[in-house]
């Protein structure tokens, strides 16, 4: 993992930026104002996506910065400041939380909730970045894009649905032209 353990450099109840601190399980063992809890992600996902709060048994969640949650396979000491530690999964310290493409891609095919199934031609544009007018009749917000291959759906990132438009989430650096 290699990182610098940061002991007494500050008080654990205040966020630090460069730091990673793991959420407390549950809001009554918050001692930083506005962090949100183990319990909260978990009932988020399970509540918005329908993705079984054992699915992340072997998980631990982290803050660094205000507001970005990271998902780590394991255990580590908090803090701890190091460049990353897992992957980005949601983003909380705004009106609604937003889930990350990456932690759409890797728990995505638990989900059975907010999950829109995309045709070819849609999931072409939708991972070029394009935003598109389409039927849905489930929970306007964020939503799992899919698409079915070879039996399977498989999911292709995040989505935000508003007033009939499908609003593609994904980053520019990993967009891609499918029809071509």
């Amino acid at each position: 993992m290699g990182g610098k353990e940061t002991g007494d450099d500050a008080p654990l109840e205040e966020n630090v930026g460069q730091r990673f601190d793991r959420l407390p399980e549950t809001p009554s063992e918050r001692t930083v104002e506005g962090r949100v809890s183990r319990v909260e992600v978990v009932d988020y996902f399970d509540d918005r996506f329908g993705i079984p709060p054992e699915t992340f048994d072997d998980y631990t969640f982290w803050e660094k910065g205000a507001g970005k949650v990271w998902i780590y396979a394991g255990e580590a000491t908090s803090p701890i400041e190091l460049e990353s530690l897992g992957m980005t999964c949601l983003r909380t310290r705004q009106e609604h939380w937003k889930p990350t493409t990456d932690f759409a891609q890797r728990f995505g095919r638990q989900a059975t909730e907010c999950v829109i199934e995309l045709d070819r031609g849609e999931a072409a544009r939708f991972a070029n970045g394009e935003d598109q007018e389409l039927e849905w009749d489930g929970d306007w917000g964020y939503l799992i894009a899919a698409h079915r291959i070879a039996g399977g759906l498989e999911p292709l990132g995040i989505g935000l649905y508003l007033h009939g438009e499908l609003r593609s989430l994904v980053p520019k650096g990993r967009r891609r032209d499918l029809e071509a």
